[in-house]
């Protein structure tokens, strides 16, 4: 296996979400291993959540509002370390501490076979985007996510929808 000296390994996960390989990332997605990814959620003091739009350079979902920030488990990386890594790469926020966890996505054909670990945590910004990874960032009103999720609005995409869909029903039966 010759391997690009820039290109990420990922470790290849069984369905149980135990590591059995680790391989080069376009070979993970060609083949559509398993795999882990985590996704934080930012919000501000208003409520508002900090979306990023993926830039048209992007492999999967180029020009689509995702996440405030996303990224793949490389190998050897709890989602918690992946977590705190891609904050600082794709937005330049500093975690001091772990985000707070959520909930968790099985792997499966919705979730790319990615197993995702989503977080969330609080900062007003201003935020500093990768121009490789992000277009532009911006604040969403909970409404419009929520609209975005009822319309299944393909600006969206589908891991960010999944993700506001499994919040809101956690919100509602926590009320």
């Amino acid at each position: 296996m010759t391997v690009s000296p820039s290109e990420e390994i990922f470790d290849v996960v069984d369905e149980f979400d135990n590591v059995v390989d680790q391989r080069p990332r376009s070979e993970v997605h060609r083949l559509g291993l398993r795999h882990r990814s985590t996704h934080l959620l930012v919000f501000n003091e208003s409520g508002q959540v900090f979306l990023q739009l993926r830039s048209m350079s992007k492999d999967e979902n180029p020009g689509q509002w995702d996440s405030s920030v996303s990224g793949h488990v490389d190998a050897g990386e709890s989602y918690d370390q992946c977590v705190v890594r891609e904050a600082h790469e794709e937005i330049g926020l500093i975690v001091e501490s772990t985000p707070d966890r959520l909930f968790k996505f099985d792997a499966a054909a919705e979730t790319g076979m990615e197993f995702c670990w989503i977080y969330q945590t609080r900062s007003e910004g201003p935020f500093d985007l990768d121009p490789v990874e992000i277009s532009e960032g911006r604040w969403f009103e909970p409404a419009v996510l929520d609209a975005a999720v009822a319309n299944a609005d393909t600006s969206f995409t589908p891991s960010i929808l999944a993700i506001w869909a499994k919040l809101r029903a956690e919100q509602s039966n926590n009320n």
